[in-house]
């Protein structure tokens, strides 16, 4: 059950034990445990941890048929920044952890990242395609500043001129500009910036540890101003909650720079769908009716639809107002009006010894 005030400088309410996969519930540890806030006080605050994970391979391959990459890298499992949304989430119930508190205060690293990527891209047969980075958790939320692995990553892409995109609600990414402009210069990356909403209150309420939507927006201008394709997603969008900026974020990022804009309906697979009921109850509970009313309106009345074709394509009137809205404000804006391109073809396969070939 939520807490019954705010978890400050957390997305999630509560722990969200998972019961799929045959998992066990958790039990209360006692009811002098369960009642020892209200007697003490709040206990400590939550705090984030790391626990590094030795993987065998850091390449994930999906035949999704609805997304637009065959392949994605995730040096890290779990993430800090806390969206309450993140359809992530789920993920952690494979480790037996919470999608709620867990997902956003247990995570996971991977410091092989970049010697993994290596071997792979090495193996015999290997075939290019743009790898994508931040599809599953932010590949620059707080702790990449520790481990930097991303950018060791990056710098493998650099070396042996293989595309690669990111996706980050983080302004941590202009910390590796000289790795994105020369990789820009050779058209083999794009960098989107994910923008909910212009108040930075709402945003510290929905995405806790994530960077400012101003942050974002000045990240946004700098990788525009290095020649780095930018491109901002207003995503996801929270019916009655999030949609009034649609409009104001494109006219402030084409401002920017910004040649690229994309939307995403707010997307509530598994356990996301009870923490963001929660999530309204605790702080928007005048519309929490409303907000998931308009979710099950544009899912055939579901929380969620997860058919291929279904998922990324919400249907109905309000889907319908917010994609015509959209729509208007980048034809108004100029944007969309040339997409950058990703080269391939300059693949060079790294040596067994970590050195490139001079010929």
């Amino acid at each position: 059950m939520p807490s019954s005030s705010p978890i400050h400088g957390r997305g999630a309410q509560s722990a969200q034990v998972p019961q799929r996969f045959g998992l066990a519930a958790r039990e209360a540890d006692g009811d002098w445990l369960d009642a020892r806030d209200g007697i003490d006080g709040p206990g400590p605050k939550l705090r984030t941890t790391v626990t590094e994970e030795r993987a065998r391979r850091i390449i994930s391959r999906n035949t999704s048929p609805d997304i637009p990459f065959d392949r994605s890298i995730n040096a890290y499992r779990g993430c800090e920044h806390g969206c309450v949304y993140c359809y992530a989430r789920p993920t952690h119930a494979f480790h037996d952890l919470s999608p709620g508190l867990d997902f956003e205060t247990k995570l996971f690293a991977k410091p092989d990242a970049a010697a993994l990527l290596r071997a792979e891209l090495g193996k015999r047969g290997y075939s290019p395609a743009p790898i994508a980075m931040g599809t599953n958790t932010d590949p620059y939320q707080p702790i990449e500043a520790t481990y930097r692995l991303t950018r060791q990553v990056l710098e493998v892409c650099l070396e042996t001129r293989h595309p690669v995109t990111i996706t980050t609600k983080s302004a941590r990414v202009v910390r590796d500009l000289d790795l994105l402009v020369e990789l820009a210069k050779l058209s083999l990356t794009a960098v989107s910036v994910s923008v909910t909403s212009l108040d930075p209150k709402l945003s510290g309420l929905l995405e806790p540890r994530a960077s400012s939507p101003s942050k974002r927006l000045d990240a946004l201008e700098k990788l525009a101003a290095a020649g780095v394709p930018a491109h901002v997603s207003v995503a996801p969008v929270v019916p009655a909650i999030t949609d009034e900026f649609i409009e104001r974020i494109l006219e402030d990022a084409a401002g920017r720079g910004v040649k690229t804009a994309s939307w995403i309906m707010l997307r509530l697979p598994h356990e996301v769908a009870p923490l963001m009921r929660e999530w309204l109850d605790v702080h928007y509970p005048d519309r929490a009716a409303k907000v998931m009313s308009i979710v099950q309106a544009v899912r055939g009345g579901k929380d969620y639809d997860s058919r291929f074709f279904e998922r990324m394509k919400p249907k109905g009137v309000w889907a319908d107002v917010f994609r015509t809205r959209f729509r208007i404000a980048c034809q108004r804006l100029g944007l969309n009006r040339e997409p950058p391109q990703l080269d391939c073809s300059q693949f060079v396969a790294p040596r067994s010894d970590g050195q490139l070939s001079l010929l």
